[in-house]
């Protein structure tokens, strides 16, 4: 093939690819519009006190963590040259959470082991980075008070070992009589923690499933088998019904992990060290029980998000109050 071929047919695919792009972003883009849109009403429900102001303190920090995560692992796939769709968020309108997170499909064999592990390393530990600077931000903002027995139901979220420490640098919580009410920002960091260490637990296709498999190969089923079924067990054992849906999605994408084009490829001891160090995220991250519907006062070891006591208003405005004092002029405002 001459020179002037092989430009002309390069150039013809680059015309035909630019043709596909506006098409292929817009379902991504539309979803992305429609999760920043579920994330804010959320945030202003219930973390936000009725206030605007509260509703972007959630939802702009659990978008970027989210999106910093969709775009470690998008940048990778273009740096490997795996043909892969834009990032898919996933919009849901109901708290805690406002979404379901994102996905990315993609499409071909990966080329070896190197590149899956990249692919499905940086997703979380772009996510993780953002997350712990929300988190300070959040935490600094948040504060302690006293866990009164609740005249309605309070909304409560189990703190992950991570969580916990964290707050510690910030607060005594020695003192049983109280709890931590969280800033909307905390509670973004917290959403975003959760998800990424949920992501991270090594099965499947799900992240910790791509970096199992980069690091054991073919032996990484049998991991990912005994730990589904220690899980499957948990469940049952301790009557946490609410995974039955999450281990069923596992189960129905299958524990094994399909080969890469080359799995020969060495790894080298930095990401060796690296994938098992993400992965023991997992262990600091995540909450078994994460969130709780309580007709008492709530321990220590939760933190209080929302309360639904008899008056909507007097909700709001003692929210408002626990988070940090934003909001509450408008709340006064909208009872005069």
């Amino acid at each position: 093939m001459d020179k002037t071929t092989e430009n002309a047919e390069t150039t013809t695919a680059d015309e035909a690819r630019e043709k596909r792009t506006p098409s292929r972003w817009r379902k991504p883009l539309l979803l992305y519009a429609a999760t920043w849109a579920t994330t804010t009403f959320v945030g202003f429900v219930f973390y936000g006190g009725g206030s605007w102001l509260g509703a972007a303190l959630f939802s702009v920090p659990l978008m970027i963590i989210l999106t910093a995560h969709e775009l470690g692992h998008y940048w990778q796939t273009r740096r490997y040259d795996i043909p892969s769709s834009p990032p898919f968020f996933i919009p849901f309108p109901l708290p805690p959470f406002g979404t379901l997170g994102a996905l990315i499909r993609m499409s071909g064999r990966v080329p070896n082991a190197k590149a899956l592990f990249d692919v499905g390393v940086s997703g979380p530990l772009a996510g993780f980075a953002a997350t712990l600077v929300f988190l300070a931000i959040g935490l600094a903002n948040s504060t302690l008070v006293d866990a009164r027995p609740a005249t309605g139901e309070t909304l409560v979220f189990g703190e992950p070992l991570l969580f916990r420490w964290a707050s510690l640098l910030f607060f005594d919580r020695s003192d049983p009589t109280q709890v931590l009410t969280m800033h909307p920002t905390a509670a973004a960091a917290w959403v975003g923690l959760f998800l990424t260490t949920l992501n991270l637990f090594p099965m499947g296709q799900l992240d910790g499933g791509h970096v199992l498999y980069a690091l054991l190969r073919r032996r990484a089923v049998y991991f990912s088998t005994a730990l589904f079924i220690a899980a499957a067990g948990a469940v049952f054992l301790f009557e946490r019904w609410n995974w039955l849906v999450m281990l069923f999605l596992i189960a129905f994408f299958g524990l094994e992990h399909p080969p890469t084009a080359d799995d020969s490829t060495r790894l080298g001891p930095l990401r060796t060290a690296i994938g098992w160090g993400t992965l023991a995220l997992v262990a600091i991250g995540f909450t078994p029980n994460p969130v709780d519907v309580e007709s008492v006062a709530p321990d220590s070891e939760k933190s209080v998000f929302f309360r639904n006591e008899p008056s909507e208003r007097a909700a709001v405005a003692d929210l408002g109050a626990r988070s940090g004092n934003f909001g509450n002029e408008r709340s006064e405002q909208r009872k005069s």
